[in-house]
């Protein structure tokens, strides 16, 4: 039974839902969990970045309908060392003029969406950050500018209103 739950879990996270990270998550421990453990609970990773010292961190984002990113770092021993939800104000603090894509890419992962403003000559990356608690039932979005060669020229927020 636990195992048809995992898979389920698995399913449901590779399409985008997050109602089974909470499971996934509380049957993760960093420094204990091996790496085909995340991997059975998570699927896949979207994007995977090695690391300097030999790890590596894989991309688990639930944009465009989610609000989190979970940064996880497997370390060269294959065991978890990290889960880190990457959407929020620490992480966005750390996104900085002159980034290229790539850079902004691996500290918020994948973009819920990415548009051309023709008259500004920039192109805009959001992030869905919040799905109305916080802001009355109107769902946030982060965002990134970047100019015509692909630096980041700054950030910042709005709430989409409906209707």
């Amino acid at each position: 039974m636990k195992r048809i739950v995992v898979w389920l879990c698995s399913l449901l996270s590779a399409i985008g839902l997050a109602a089974c990270d909470y499971i996934n998550l509380r049957e993760l421990e960093p420094g204990v969990s091996t790496e085909q453990q995340v991997r059975d609970r998570f699927g896949p990773p979207q994007m995977e970045w090695r690391n300097d010292d030999g790890s590596v961190t894989w991309e688990y984002s639930r944009q465009p309908e989610g609000i989190e990113c979970f940064m996880i770092t497997i370390g060269a021993d294959r065991i978890l060392r990290s889960i880190d939800q990457v959407l929020n104000e620490r992480t966005f603090a750390r996104v900085e003029t002159g980034m290229n894509g790539d850079q902004v890419r691996r500290l918020l992962g994948k973009p819920a969406s990415s548009q051309f403003f023709q008259l500004k000559q920039e192109t805009v990356w959001e992030w869905k950050i919040d799905h109305g608690q916080a802001t009355g039932g109107e769902p946030a979005y982060f965002t990134v500018s970047f100019n015509t060669d692909g630096r980041v020229v700054g950030t910042g927020r709005y709430t989409k209103h409906r209707g």
